[in-house]
């Protein structure tokens, strides 16, 4: 191979920041080079970067294989002892290109393959400036970094350190940028995304930062979050919920838990009753709005009563998307001191979570069906393009990257199927690549 390739694992912040990653390989002269983006949320994420690091050096003999993200960070000497990598950077430096000059050679020990600081004396998020994200129709912009809360079960606050934000000038520029190559739909993503501002002068919410974003660059289309904390919203991302047309009637939540002790247990900052009024007000505010969610099945002590709470939340909130997370241990955090299940017990209750989850996926691509309506929708590739509530539908001829009308006709397993009715004409630019 030649050039620069990213392997990213995760969430959607690590999409973005996977640009950066590679733009800064580039500058720093790297060529025939593997980046391997990790994800530490759980013991399965580490484990499957492990495995694509594997095969990737199969696949690509002579290759660099530099690794970086939450996993490096939070246990590097895992990485440095894989024959197959080269150096291991820290999130703190992943996006330098000087990180990517200090490759050492090949067959050297395992420490000095390790460049990881302490991610806790990161003080600021400085804004990295992208053109496009590869592969793509929608971009992500990185606000937000890092978390000040300590949920027991959570090592992402150690792979990515404490709260910090990007200064809203920044961001605007960096959509203004990346308007104007093209796209149309911007995701505002960070770790604890509704934690904004805390750090910047004058204390700026995250609400405030959204409505400045669709001041600022009125050419933008679409404006998205990526996953939130319900109980720290404030009131003018509300008034953007219910009265701006440009923001995307859907949001990502995380839940965790439906039982009010399991949620104390992992020092979650809202009840059961805060998530389920949450949904309800914004659904008032905003009719046809779409909830995704996280949930973890088998914390430690769940007993079936407890779990059957979680099981009810996904109807009571109304979650149409869900991301369920089998409980796994990640060492140093409070939780996996904590009375664990049986394996076998968590991965049967994270499938009757997921059976649940999709009979609300089933009932929300019937109710679209039944409304018979036409939606705009982005197409991320050729034919397949999401709704303004983020669910998929199949239109025959849809133009990738560019946005279309498209009527609802009926549905598939998974997705809606629709007639095109018309579809922008503008030049999408760099933001017309396929996602498959």
């Amino acid at each position: 191979m030649s050039g620069v390739r990213v392997l990213s694992f995760g969430c959607r912040l690590n999409t973005y920041e996977s640009e950066t990653m590679r733009n800064a390989a580039e500058s720093a002269g790297l060529n025939n080079a593997i980046l391997v983006n990790t994800c530490a949320v759980t013991a399965d994420a580490v484990r499957q970067a492990r495995q694509s690091i594997r095969r990737a050096r199969r696949d690509n003999p002579h290759a660099r294989i530099v690794v970086s993200g939450c996993a490096a960070q939070t246990e590097p000497e895992t990485f440095a002892a894989m024959e197959e990598v080269d150096l291991v950077i820290g999130n703190g430096d992943k996006a330098r290109a000087a990180s990517y000059r200090s490759l050492p050679d090949f067959g050297v020990s395992e420490s000095e393959k390790i460049h990881v600081n302490d991610i806790m004396s990161v003080r600021e998020t400085a804004p990295q400036m992208i053109e496009s994200i590869a592969g793509q129709a929608r971009a992500f912009v990185q606000v937000q970094n890092g978390c000040d809360h300590r949920c027991t079960f959570c090592v992402i606050p150690y792979g990515r350190g404490n709260s910090r934000s990007v200064p809203m000038g920044a961001v605007v520029t960096q959509i203004e940028k990346l308007v104007d190559n093209g796209y149309q739909e911007v995701v505002i993503t960070g770790v604890d995304a509704t934690s904004y501002g805390a750090d910047l002068p004058g204390s700026p919410r995250l609400g405030t930062l959204a409505a400045t974003i669709l001041k600022q660059v009125p050419e933008l289309k679409r404006l998205r979050l990526s996953s939130i904390d319900s109980i720290e919203v404030d009131a003018t991302l509300m008034d953007l919920i219910a009265g701006e047309p440009r923001f995307m009637p859907h949001l990502h939540l995380s839940l965790q838990h439906g039982d009010d002790l399991i949620l104390k247990r992992m020092k979650r900052r809202h009840s059961r009753a805060d998530a389920i009024n949450f949904c309800r007000q914004v659904r008032d505010l905003r009719p046809g709005f779409a909830f995704g969610a996280d949930l973890i099945a088998g914390f430690p002590t769940e007993t079936e009563e407890m779990f059957a709470r979680s099981l009810e939340m996904i109807d009571e909130c109304g979650i149409s998307f869900l991301h369920v997370f089998p409980y796994s241990p990640r060492q140093g955090t409070p939780a996996a001191r904590m009375p664990q299940l049986e394996r076998g017990l968590i991965k049967n209750r994270a499938a009757r979570l997921r059976a649940r989850g999709d009979q609300a996926h089933d009932a929300h691509l019937d109710a679209m069906v039944a409304s018979a309506a036409t939606h705009s929708a982005l197409v991320e590739y050729s034919g397949v393009a999401r709704t303004e509530n983020f669910t998929p539908v199949v239109a025959q001829n849809a133009p990738r990257g560019q946005m279309a009308l498209i009527k609802v006709t009926g549905r598939d397993k998974d997705h809606l199927i629709g007639d095109l009715i018309d579809a922008a004409a503008e030049d999408t630019g760099s933001a017309v690549v396929a996602t498959g």
